[in-house]
């Protein structure tokens, strides 16, 4: 890889609450400061991915696929912090996909899908960890001033991810940053865990924070005059290039470097255009071509009870014709190879 960085954390417009990057603009842009890879890591969500997929390899440019979550749980667990998880391959995507779906399906407080990090144990295999920077809980341990607790978390973090937990590093403009980042660079160094440099980007150009803001705004219900707002981010959340990314972090080289590390190593190929439905269990001795087969026919018995009783006039004839519709019908179905997408329609409904 010819550049020096890589963004291995950037939020679009899927992030609903606080991104404005759209795909295609930010695709076109990363290939035009030549960088050869990037990795999008919405909050919470998958929801870009394939869109994101498609237009970064039509472009040219290495697609990294990663999730920025809030998590819960572990040692000093108080308040929801980050942490950005990224795939390296297919199983990695497979545990990652199953990650984010249990924080719906398990996790959420008040609307927030929260990640428990009791969860991952013996769930992170093909998974790259960042440390959230100066918002994971590493972070906040070194904030506080709690340099053993910062340690034994970190610890516990590289016993998750071993041999790919990364410590965060970000400059850009935030309070507690530069403090956080020298913080972190020691416990790196002590701990022999490498350091990676990104600058959680929000928007794409420095010129859409106003734009940014507004949306943020309008997921909070405030005002942009609102004195009472939240001001979580600055205008340079933005797409930097690997030029100035490397003047932001010309003390900490090593930082840059990991980033084109971290994206060679996360090579997962999604095989698009083809459709993947769960199994749905048939009895034994059946296909699912078969059972569906005998689930139509009972269904149509059912029905056939109702709209034609047994002393409708040419019965027999009419009950024909409703049979050979259905035969063709059924046909049709399992030629397509559709018979398990409509036993799991008919299951839910």
């Amino acid at each position: 890889m010819p550049s020096a960085f890589v963004h291995l954390r950037v939020h679009t417009e899927y992030s609903l609450a606080n991104g404005t990057v759209r795909i295609q603009p930010l695709v076109e842009r990363t290939a035009e400061m030549m960088m050869p890879a990037i990795a999008v890591t919405d909050q919470s969500n998958l929801f870009s991915m394939v869109k994101f997929y498609r237009a970064a390899m039509k472009a040219g440019v290495k697609p990294v696929i990663g999730v920025d979550l809030w998590v819960t749980g572990g040692a000093g667990s108080g308040q929801p912090t980050r942490i950005v998880l990224l795939c390296r391959h297919h199983e990695g995507f497979l545990g990652l996909t199953r990650l984010v779906s249990r924080t719906y399906t398990e996790g959420q407080q008040r609307g927030l899908p929260l990640l428990d990090k009791s969860w991952l144990e013996g769930n992170t295999t093909g998974l790259i960890a960042l440390s959230g920077g100066r918002s994971g809980d590493i972070g906040q341990a070194l904030l506080a001033g709690k340099a053993a607790q910062a340690r034994t978390l970190l610890d516990d973090w590289c016993r998750l991810f071993p041999d790919s937990f990364y410590l965060e590093l970000q400059r850009t403009g935030r309070p507690g940053e530069e403090e956080y980042l020298h913080r972190a660079v020691m416990l790196a160094a002590a701990a022999d865990v490498p350091v990676v440099a990104t600058n959680d980007v929000h928007f794409l150009m420095s010129a859409d924070f106003e734009a940014h803001e507004a949306r943020v705004c309008i997921n909070e219900g405030r005002t942009l005059n609102d004195p009472r707002r939240t001001r979580q981010f600055t205008d340079q959340q933005y797409l930097r290039s690997p030029g100035e990314m490397a003047e932001l972090f010309r003390d900490v080289p090593e930082a840059l470097a990991n980033t084109v590390e971290i994206a060679r190593r996360c090579n997962l190929e999604l095989d698009l255009g083809r459709i993947y439905l769960p199994d749905f269990p048939v009895p034994a001795g059946l296909t699912l071509a078969d059972y569906f087969r005998q689930q139509a026919h009972a269904g149509l018995e059912r029905r056939l009870k109702k709209i034609l009783p047994p002393d409708t006039p040419d019965v027999e004839a009419k009950e024909r014709r409703y049979l050979e519709r259905l035969e063709t019908e059924i046909n049709v179905i399992i030629e397509m190879g559709f018979p398990g997408y409509f036993l799991i329609v008919a299951d839910f409904i």
